[in-house]
């Protein structure tokens, strides 16, 4: 496995440029320690109005997808949601204007799930979001052991075909737990 130290707004969009085809995400967590987003939870929590919804993520999403590379991801959540997942569905419907096809599993339903988040790029290889015991990042660690990204495409097919998209989601008894 190759390991990448360093920031965040460097090491993805260089993994973006380099996809040609398809780049999935499975997401696991009930929360994440990500920096740039405290100030967004913490108003979505006060019940302030939300900051400018733009981010350099939406920006890289909307580059990708130009490209004509799909972007999805899976996200097993877990009803009821946290704090950090209801402020990420109030948020999520940018990411999804910026191109990106979002979906959601209650975790009870999704049967056996990674401990990992990962994303698997063009079917080839698979890049995990490392995380340090505090819960921010701390790199990325990527692999095309054709074992583990077969892994990871299974478990992609399975999870997809249990998820609901997101405005789908939005409207279902999970999302109103």
């Amino acid at each position: 496995m190759q390991f990448r130290n360093g920031d965040r707004y460097t090491l993805w969009p260089n993994l973006f440029r380099e996809c040609h085809r398809e780049a999935f995400h499975l997401e696991t967590r009930d929360s994440y320690a990500v920096p740039h987003e405290a100030e967004r939870i913490a108003r979505f929590l006060n019940d302030e109005p939300p900051p400018d919804p733009k981010t350099p993520w939406q920006d890289l999403m909307r580059e990708t997808t130009g490209r004509g590379v799909t972007v999805s991801r899976v996200r097993v959540i877990t009803v009821p949601h946290t704090d950090y997942h209801r402020w990420l569905l109030s948020a999520t419907v940018h990411n999804v204007n910026a191109g990106e096809d979002i979906r959601y599993v209650p975790r009870h339903l999704a049967g056996n799930v990674p401990s990992d988040d990962w994303w698997l790029m063009d079917g080839e290889r698979v890049a995990y979001n490392l995380v340090a015991d505090d819960g921010t990042q701390a790199g990325i660690g990527i692999t095309t052991d054709p074992r583990i990204v077969d892994y990871c495409a299974d478990v992609k097919r399975r999870l997809w075909a249990l998820a609901t998209p997101y405005a789908e989601y939005l409207d279902s008894v999970h999302a109103r737990q």
